[in-house]
């Protein structure tokens, strides 16, 4: 002890410090429900919740629905019949290149990995979309939580106002693929763990309370509602009421963290450089919100991807608006010392046929196809995998929709064997059948 620190005084003044060990654990001695309260008011403590927000583990996941062609982003095959009209240029990495279209992506390429020996067995979006949100296939009646889902449980803060799952869409009421409703995305995980669903508007609607309802009225009808469900939950031990109240609670919470969801408060420059469009937008709120402590925020562009006409003509325009949010996220959440902690997924649902169809597009194709990540867990520059000279086939090392689970659980810090909580019912496990991750881009 110092000669200037006094028994019982908070010498060190470090944020981390300022949790005193004794009352910590004055908090984990005195009783469950007090243990509860404790935790709680760990969490309600400035320098505790700054600390801990800080270190908190936490995932992008920029949805690319319709999916992106392996020949025009990660994997491309200049001069062969597959490649289409499009170059490749060199990276940062020797002997590796990506198209053309990605100068920016070229130049943080130690700073990514990429896979491009993805094999996965659905063609179609339907059952595609399904597989690559949920990590394996159905087995009904049972319905696995998607990625999001599984995480929000995990790396969700006990407290905090801010939704665990937060999915930005263009299309917030749904589209023609049924993975993509609300309603199925929590699984056996319960709605509270369901998605927080926005888009088109770049903050949230209708959050202002009735000018002639006092905030003393609201809170009164919010405690008669949370005694009536409480008990309706307690006398019939009922699941899902337990779900539809952490589901009020949630919107509770969204209402009160609603001005993070509001871009125009953003310096009008940061929106510039990610660029007008709707995915770019929702990309640098994504970057906003993992700042403020959400655990997992999923990007999805609508179908853009999806090139069964004019495929050159598309991607000329898609594929540079891919490069450039990548490349100003990527550098964004490295500047705020945030990359260490954030893992940043670029994926569809498959990839696209060496070949062209009649009406010069690309369909689909999950024979051999390529997606990108950074940061938390992830071997800055690797590249895994290969497809063979025209890029019809895996040539090195395939994977499939289970490695890559288990390789994002890994990068986050989670078992990815961890048994499912769920009694009297089949055995479920994060990933499926010991499926190993890809150790080699993995930091």
């Amino acid at each position: 002890m110092s000669p200037n620190e006094q028994p019982g005084s908070d010498y060190c003044q470090t944020p981390e410090h300022l949790i005193h060990r004794r009352r910590f654990l004055q908090g984990l001695g005195a009783g469950a429900a007090a243990s509860m309260m404790s935790w709680s008011g760990l969490f309600s403590t400035p320098s505790f919740a700054e600390t801990a927000r800080k270190k908190q583990k936490r995932c992008i996941l920029l949805w690319l629905c319709g999916g992106p062609s392996q020949f025009e982003t990660w994997d491309p095959k200049p001069g062969r019949p597959t490649s289409g009209p499009f170059g490749s240029i060199p990276t940062r990495i020797p002997g590796i290149h990506v198209s053309e279209l990605m100068p920016r992506c070229a130049g943080i390429m130690d700073k990514l990995a990429v896979i491009r020996s993805m094999q996965t067995q659905p063609s179609e979006h339907f059952q595609a979309i399904d597989l690559l949100n949920r990590g394996a296939s159905p087995r009904p009646p049972f319905t696995r939580p998607t990625l999001g889902a599984a995480l929000a449980e995990q790396l969700g803060q006990l407290d905090s106002a801010i939704p665990n799952f937060i999915l930005l869409d263009p299309c917030p009421e749904g589209n023609e693929f049924k993975s993509f409703k609300a309603g199925n995305w929590a699984g056996w995980l319960g709605a509270e763990y369901g998605p927080v669903r926005l888009g088109g508007n770049y903050q949230i609607p209708n959050i202002e309370p009735l000018a002639e309802m006092s905030s003393a009225d609201l809170e009164e009808r919010e405690a008669l509602r949370r005694f009536f469900s409480k008990k309706f939950e307690n006398d019939h031990d009922s699941k899902a009421a337990a779900s539809y109240n952490a589901v009020f609670e949630r919107v509770k919470g969204l209402m009160s963290s609603a001005p993070l969801f509001d871009l125009n408060r953003l310096p009008e420059k940061d929106r510039e450089r990610y660029g007008p469009g709707t995915f770019a937008q929702h990309a640098l709120l994504a970057r906003t919100l993992v700042e403020e402590g959400a655990p997992f925020v999923m990007v999805a562009n609508g179908m853009p991807w999806d090139a069964h006409v004019f495929n050159h003509e598309i991607y000329q325009m898609i594929v540079p608006e891919l490069d450039r949010i990548l490349y100003h996220l990527i550098q964004d959440l490295e500047d705020r010392g945030l990359l260490e902690d954030t893992l940043v997924v670029a994926m569809g649902e498959f990839g696209r046929t060496p070949w062209y169809n009649t009406s010069r597009g690309r369909d689909h194709y999950p024979n051999a196809w390529s997606l990108a990540m950074a940061g938390c867990g992830v071997q800055p520059g690797a590249v895994y995998g290969a497809t063979d000279l025209d890029g019809v086939e895996v040539s090195e090392n395939p994977v499939n929709e289970k490695n890559l689970f288990a390789t994002i659980y890994s990068a986050l810090g989670l078992d990815p064997y961890a048994e499912y909580n769920l009694p009297n019912l089949p055995t479920f496990h994060r990933v499926e059948e010991k499926a190993e991750p890809i150790h080699a881009i993995l930091s």
